[in-house]
């Protein structure tokens, strides 16, 4: 219990830590890279965090058979399983050293057309070298789910944590020097390295770990694969949708533009990760509830509270990027990357449906309903990769974005919405009868804040924070006012309360 109290500690802390890290970091290395250099390592990076996909969920499905096997007491079998998914996993690493070889020696041909003989060789570079990474992870990564199976979060976290502060800070100087996006890549391969080298020695030395090299468990096998198998689809679908719209912009539109397009794609990793963090306190609670017979409107009102207070969050952060997004950008990391904003407007109105509904991902799986979601997304994520080929070629990289939007909006929005009503009993109706309600006050707010905007220059950042300032003072106490409802009052009223009597 210590391990998952202090693990969830650490995880908050390198929540914030990582954004916090985003926004001092990257408009220094985007400074010292240049605008192709970032958009070459932001296009390399994306092609092989692709490639991930290849991992077939089989790692959260080492996580899941450990924990499996030690509460139906088969220790014994424990180290024989190791042993099959070691040998799954080293297969796995040949072959993405095929495919990765494929890759390298089309280059040329993939991105020949808006790419100069300098800024190919660059890329070749880069791409060995993450290509050899990811097949040494793929190697080692059965230590890294048998630390998380064995539940020693606080050793992977701060082993974790350590990495994010170092390295940023071994970059800066070495980007103060002079060096660029090949050096980057070396030194991410460094820290990969020795990070996966430490969980070795911890399975080994502290867990005691062993392998069992014996014939495959055919029936185990086929358990284990039915298991990975809708994993992977969601991985397939999440990769698709952020990191093979980057090599889309690569090919038609050049480095400068994936850099850009890269900006956004981190941007609006921060801005989901503010709905996951909320999400994840409610779901003990959540896949209790949904486990008991005839609880159907309960489950369905909890879905409804929650996603009203995600809407809170999610609201505000969503008004504040509407107003001043555009000079956040700028600011941040230069007038050149200023489309991003509205690549990023493209990916966050469709986005804050299914980050304000996420709680119903639980629901699905402690009803073993989560199939045609799987599916179905997988699907859109291929239709969006298709339109966004033409889309990219003959209007640019907002082209690739507006694919992915919709996309976005087809499935996540539109379809799920009829099959949570439908399928999942969960009351749609009433759901979106309360978010529009909350909604009125940002909307009107976000239009007036614009407007007022046209007529007021933003151009350093102490007047940009003197506008966050006022916005907020603004926007809080008529959200307060108008769109919370007392159950959501008294729910901050007693965080308040608790936060000034530990103070005392």
């Amino acid at each position: 219990m210590n391990q998952i109290k202090a693990g969830a500690l650490l995880s908050y802390i390198t929540l914030i830590l990582n954004s916090v890290i985003a926004l001092l970091y990257t408009p220094f290395m985007t400074f010292k890279l240049g605008q192709a250099e970032y958009g070459l390592y932001s296009l390399v990076a994306s092609i092989i965090s692709t490639l991930t996909v290849l991992d077939l969920g089989f790692g959260n499905a080492v996580i899941r058979y450990t924990a499996k096997f030690k509460a139906e007491n088969k220790e014994k079998e424990l180290g024989k399983m190791y042993g099959m998914f070691f040998i799954i996993f080293s297969i796995i690493a040949f072959v993405s050293l095929i495919i990765g070889g494929v890759i390298y020696f089309n280059i040329d041909l993939l991105f020949g057309q808006s790419m100069s003989e300098g800024e190919l060789g660059k890329l070749r570079i880069m791409f060995i070298l993450l290509i050899f990474n990811l097949a040494f992870t793929f190697v080692m990564s059965v230590y890294r789910s048998i630390i998380v199976a064995y539940e020693r979060f606080v050793f992977q976290k701060l082993i974790n944590l350590t990495r994010i502060i170092l390295n940023p800070i071994v970059m800066v100087v070495l980007l103060s020097y002079g060096y660029k996006a090949i050096t980057m890549v070396v030194v991410q391969t460094i820290f990969n390295v020795a990070t996966l080298l430490l969980d070795y020695y911890y399975c080994k030395k502290k867990l005691n770990i062993k392998f069992r090299f014996a014939r495959f468990d055919i029936p185990l096998l086929k358990e284990v694969s039915v298991y990975s198998f809708w994993v992977f689809l969601n991985v397939i679908m999440d990769r698709i949708y952020w990191s093979l719209g980057q090599s889309v912009v690569g090919i038609y539109c050049g480095a400068k533009l994936v850099a850009v397009y890269g900006i956004a794609i981190q941007i609006q990793q921060m801005y989901m990760s503010f709905s996951t963090a909320i999400s994840g306190i409610l779901l003990p609670k959540i896949t209790a509830l949904t486990t008991q017979k005839n609880s159907e409107k309960q489950v369905s009102d909890l879905f409804i509270r929650t996603g009203r207070l995600q809407f809170i969050v999610m609201s505000f952060i969503l008004s504040g990027f509407v107003v001043f997004g555009r000079q956040f950008i700028e600011l941040w990391v230069g007038n050149s990357y200023s489309d991003a904003y509205y690549i990023c407007l493209l990916f966050f109105f469709p986005l804050l449906v299914p980050l304000i509904q996420n709680v119903a991902i639980s629901i699905l799986q402690a009803r073993n309903q989560m199939r045609f979601r799987s599916l179905l997304y997988l699907v859109i994520s291929l239709v969006s990769f298709v339109a966004s080929l033409p889309l990219t070629k003959y209007y640019g990289v907002i082209g690739c974005a507006i694919a992915t939007s919709c996309a976005l909006f087809l499935g996540h929005v539109l379809i799920m919405n009829i099959y949570y009503q439908k399928m999942v009993d969960l009351d749609i109706i009433s759901f979106w009868k309360e978010i529009i309600k909350m909604a009125i006050i940002p909307f009107i707010l976000s239009l007036g804040s614009l407007y007022l905007l046209n007529n007021l220059i933003i151009s350093n950042w102490i007047s940009f924070i003197i506008g966050i300032i006022f916005f907020s003072l603004l926007y809080i106490p008529l959200f307060w006012l108008f769109s919370m409802n007392k159950y959501e009052k008294d729910l901050v009223k007693n965080i308040i309360s608790k936060f000034k009597l530990k103070k005392k």
